[in-house]
């Protein structure tokens, strides 16, 4: 097949994005957000209704903007959140609220899983309060009735998979960060005995399903019989997106930040420095997701009543780098790479009745960016450059800073919503179509590192360096 018109959603966790593709053109994109609900502290729901509706709302604005191109629509392929769950029965309704990538209420359970270095070895997913598999324990533990009744336990995309197609499955890159699997496929450990029949059945990435007729179809205006493609996790979309290589690493800023090396494998030469997963095409992606970036501006955005662009404006032009001596460790979601600790929360240092919404918001931008050196430097110490993705991507204080930090060139590829281009390649490859990311998502713009901005940024690494082993109690 060749120019084929591809819808790609990407499920992400505050929002849907459906992308409409004629070949290898971009004709439109849409937006519709998912809420989040944090009933507890540490706890992050949905609701799977939500779900499915911000596709449907995706999907509607659109098929209104680009009613022709979207009216024959031939295969539809997903990029979509990992780590989330939720308990659905054997018609697909829900039976609970789902469990979010970001919730942390498991970590009385992850200890009973095993050991963590051997679980990271494993399957690649490290294990903490954080860890899918210590999620599904600790609903099967304090909801026992709920968890019985289940017949599925489903991710976001593969319930909305099974609601377009009538099969339930998934695919290999989400099926390897549920930590019930191990990086060579096979199913293993206590969660996984605890599911059981509830995980569904793996099938290719690039499998080939078809919309069934049914509501699902005329709920996103596609044609019975139109192909749909599982697709891959975000981040493997990303990687695959962004043409990231080992010399060129991916960093996505998004509502977290991840920085993600594609690897060829095999598996026995992967580190063992962070999280692996697999790879949209083959191969693994070794990856260090950072607690909150999007989500921390978010945060402040509440607190202020700013709104998330009016805090980047200001921290450009009304603070200076360096944050006027602000320093910042946004763990609103535990530290995660390159510390791994789930129970430490977030803090803002040296902070005075002279600083304002500005200072806070540079401190929290140049805070993640000190932590993606951190782990570019753990990941790929010889890199050279890094490949940007995500809605930071186009945010010029976020790529001055990232380059600075790490002492790198940032690279900007034409379409910064590089998992909505990956899911395009994942279906060209579905479809058997001659697509490459150099074609589809050409670079930009190259930006080189400001060093003086990197010698301020080396001080407040200092600084961050000496807060971090403080808080956490890390010994030198």
């Amino acid at each position: 097949m060749s120019g084929a018109r591809v819808l790609t959603l990407d499920l992400g966790t505050s929002a849907t994005k459906a992308a409409l593709w004629c070949g290898g053109r971009l004709a439109g994109i849409a937006r519709a957000p998912v809420p989040t609900a944090h009933p507890h502290p540490g706890w992050a729901e949905q609701a799977p209704p939500a779900w499915w509706s911000s596709v449907v709302d995706a999907c509607a604005e659109l098929r209104d903007r680009e009613p022709r191109e979207y009216a024959d629509i031939d295969a539809v392929c997903f990029s979509a959140t990992r780590e989330s769950f939720a308990l659905f029965d054997d018609a697909l309704q829900p039976l609970r609220a789902g469990v979010l990538w970001s919730d942390r209420r498991a970590a009385d359970v992850a200890s009973k899983l095993g050991d963590a270095t051997e679980f990271r070895a494993r399957t690649g997913v490290v294990l903490n309060g954080a860890c899918c598999a210590a999620k599904i324990v600790w609903v099967a533990t304090h909801e026992p009735e709920r968890f019985r009744a289940a017949r599925w336990l489903l991710a976001p995309r593969d319930w909305v998979v099974a609601r377009l197609t009538g099969d339930v499955v998934t695919e290999p890159t989400l099926e390897s960060r549920t930590g019930c699997s191990s990086l060579a496929g096979e199913r293993t450990g206590g969660a996984t005995d605890i599911a059981g029949s509830r995980l569904p059945s793996v099938v290719p990435t690039t499998a080939l399903l078809r919309v069934a007729d049914g509501p699902g179809a005329v709920a996103l205006g596609l044609r019975p019989g139109a192909a749909v493609i599982p697709g891959a996790g975000d981040r493997a979309c990303e990687v695959l997106g962004t043409g990231a290589t080992p010399d060129a690493v991916m960093v996505s800023w998004g509502t977290t930040t991840n920085v993600s090396v594609p690897h060829p494998g095999p598996l026995q030469d992967l580190p063992s420095l962070a999280a692996v997963s697999r790879g949209a095409l083959g191969g693994f992606v070794v990856e260090a997701g950072l607690s909150a970036s999007g989500a921390a501006l978010a945060w402040l955005a509440r607190l202020t009543g700013l709104h998330h662009d009016e805090l980047l404006a200001r921290a450009s032009t009304d603070s200076l780098p360096g944050a006027r001596g602000v320093v910042a460790l946004p763990w609103f979601n535990g530290a995660r790479a390159p510390f791994w600790r789930a129970d430490a929360r977030a803090a803002f240092i040296d902070l005075t009745s002279a600083h304002g919404p500005a200072d806070l918001t540079r401190a929290v931008v140049e805070a993640v960016a000190i932590d993606v050196a951190r782990c570019v430097d753990l990941l790929a110490p010889k890199a050279g450059a890094l490949v940007l993705a995500g809605g930071g991507a186009g945010v010029a204080l976020w790529r001055a800073t990232v380059g600075a930090a790490a002492a790198r060139p940032t690279v900007r590829r034409r379409h910064d919503d590089a998992a909505s281009v990956g899911a395009r390649l994942v279906a060209a490859a579905a479809l058997d179509e001659a697509l490459d990311v150099d074609v589809l998502n050409p670079v930009v713009d190259v930006e080189e590192p400001d060093a003086d901005l990197g010698d301020v940024l080396a001080t407040r690494r200092a600084r961050s360096d000496d807060a971090a082993r403080a808080i956490l109690d890390i010994s030198d």
